[in-house]
Formats: C-alpha cells, sequence, structure tokens
C-alpha cells in the first residue's frame, strides 16, 4: 500500500498524489482520520477489473467444489415448547 494523505494535504498536493499512484502504488485518503477514498493507477485498476469473474465461477472453481455437501432437509418435528 502507498502513502497516506488527509484530504487536505491531498487536494493541496494532487499532482504528486496522482503520480504517487502511478510510481509507488494505491494512495489513501482520510478525511477526519477515517480512510474514505483510495487512488489507483489506471493500470492497477485494469488488472483489478479483469480478475473480476462471476459467483459461479467462483463456485465452480473453489477448492471446496468437489466435497459433497448433505442438503437433504432436517425433517424432525417443530419443537412446541418455544414461546415468543
Amino acid at each position: 500500500m502507498g502513502q497516506v494523505w488527509q484530504l487536505q494535504e491531498a487536494k493541496n498536493k494532487f499532482s504528486r498524489v496522482v503520480q504517487q499512484a502511478v510510481d509507488s502504488g494505491p494512495q489513501v485518503i482520510t478525511r477526519r482520520g477515517t480512510e474514505v477514498v483510495i487512488i489507483l493507477s489506471m493500470d492497477e485498476y485494469r488488472q483489478l477489473l479483469v480478475k473480476k469473474q462471476k459467483l459461479s465461477t467462483f463456485f465452480r472453481e473453489s477448492p471446496l467444489a468437489a466435497i459433497e455437501i448433505d442438503l437433504e432437509r432436517d425433517k424432525s418435528p417443530v419443537r412446541a415448547d418455544i414461546v415468543l
């Protein structure tokens, strides 16, 4: 992770923040001590988009995909002693 900038400082040095994102990686911007924004280079952003995949693909390619799961519903009677 790159440098952390306070919002006011990032506004005053925006060109530098952008250059740091290109040269050194994501730059985190804080407001009142809380991380609120991150500035990425376009190359890093594109890499994130390429890694994006469908949820169904994620589950299909999961190392847990071969594990057999018992999906049969429990047919035990409903407990009558519960009062809400």
